[in-house]
């Protein structure tokens, strides 16, 4: 089984989201506008300028995974962890049962365990080094949520990270796409991240992209004329991906759609006068799926929520699609930005919406006339969805952008 011409579809869903654990929790949750977004609580945020964040509430790691994985990793790798659970799950697949060299995993990572590492560190620092952890040596590691999904289900096939943010988290699902296109038959592929500690939440305001707004329904605002920054969050999704056919083969449970088309660029050099990548992101996306513009029924925004860089996006959108000719979202104002998770969490709604008939809301915001976009805001709508573009920038000038469509 080689070739572009392998059709790759999504059999699995695992969420783990600011608003919902589990599908079907974020996604009732997302179809009413339910925000999962509040002032921090993991830590005291009095001395930060950013003090709001998409915080997953209700998540004891012992009631889902065995107490001696959970001295070895961070919390972000423990919602990995259950995310994995829930996707197999969803899938109907029982990994054990697999050829181990058959099956793969590639994940997307922004920071790593933060929260691990900021706790090991301070050991460190007040009580010397026998008492930092052996785990540390690995339990920060960016590729730590592939090892340990790999390790706990016995996936030996190939397996990476990719490490950026947010556009990371669609270019770890392309990579896993091509993998299956070689020949592998199942990948887990999509990113949870976590980083809401003092360590984290410092990196982060390094962007000098958060908002710093205390009012949650006011604070993340993506093409809006308030718009003045992001708000952090931290989650993710995790999917099954197989060969359409294979999966067919099978009797799989439910098959989500296909990753249709994929597309990446980087943007020029400040000051080189050359325009943006994202555009182009989006029409190599296009065009590694066969579609046309008019062939897509929904766009999930990047949605920055920072003057330019929402100008520079819907600029985009309405170049390739025309103004107000395709429906907008961002349900991210309900989760915040989840960094790598982010994305994918995109992806898993795009293929609840085409299941659904529905486009999901974005929360709290007023659209501003000057960018042209017909924004899905205050409530969902009612829509025939066979196809969605999910984009994706990532701090740096990473764009990314994927085709989903039915595979029906």
């Amino acid at each position: 089984m080689n070739g572009s011409g392998v059709r790759v579809a999504v059999t699995g869903l695992g969420v783990v989201a600011p608003n919902g654990l589990g599908v079907e929790a974020y996604w009732t949750a997302t179809r009413k506008g339910t925000s999962g977004i509040g002032r921090i609580s993991r830590f005291a945020p009095d001395r930060y300028p950013a003090q709001l964040a998409g915080e997953i509430e209700g998540f004891a790691a012992e009631e889902h995974l065995p107490g001696r994985l959970l001295p070895q990793t961070d919390r972000m790798t423990q919602l990995a962890l259950v995310a994995a659970d829930w996707a197999f799950e969803d899938a109907a697949v029982r990994p054990g049962e697999l050829p181990e060299f058959e099956m793969g995993v590639i994940t997307a990572s922004s920071s790593g365990g933060f929260e691990f590492g900021q706790r090991e560190l301070q050991a460190l620092w007040s009580q010397g080094s026998r008492y930092v952890s052996a785990y540390q040596s690995f339990a920060w590691f960016y590729a730590v949520n592939s090892g340990q999904i790999s390790i706990r289900n016995g996936m030996r096939g190939p397996s990476g990270v990719v490490v950026s943010d947010q556009a990371g988290g669609l270019d770890a699902v392309a990579q896993a796409r091509r993998q299956i296109r070689k020949g592998t038959r199942l990948v887990m592929s999509g990113a949870v991240d976590a980083s809401i500690c003092p360590w984290g939440w410092v990196a982060q305001m390094a962007s000098n992209r958060l908002s710093t707004s205390t009012d949650p329904e006011r604070a993340y605002l993506p093409f809006d004329a308030a718009a003045s920054g992001h708000v952090a969050g931290e989650g993710g999704a995790l999917l099954v991906l197989e060969e359409l056919e294979q999966a067919r083969a099978r009797g799989a449970r439910q098959i989500y759609g296909e990753i249709a088309g994929y597309g990446s660029t980087l943007d020029p050099r400040p000051g080189s006068e050359r325009p943006p990548g994202l555009r182009k992101a989006i029409e190599l996306a296009l065009a590694d799926a066969g579609a046309t513009p008019g062939e897509i029924d929904v766009v999930f925004a990047d949605a920055a929520a920072v003057p330019e860089l929402d100008r520079i996006e819907a600029e985009a959108i309405t170049e390739v699609f025309g103004a107000g000719a395709v429906p907008v979202t961002a349900p991210k104002t309900m989760t915040g930005r989840l960094y790598s998770g982010a994305a994918p969490l995109d992806l898993a709604a795009a293929f609840l919406a085409m299941r659904d008939g529905v486009i999901p809301p974005s929360v709290g915001v007023t659209p501003a006339p000057e960018h042209g976009l017909d924004l899905v805001v205050d409530q969902e709508r009612t829509a025939t969805v066979r196809s969605a573009l999910v984009i994706a920038r990532g701090h740096g000038g990473f764009n990314s952008a994927i085709v989903v469509r039915s595979a029906a």
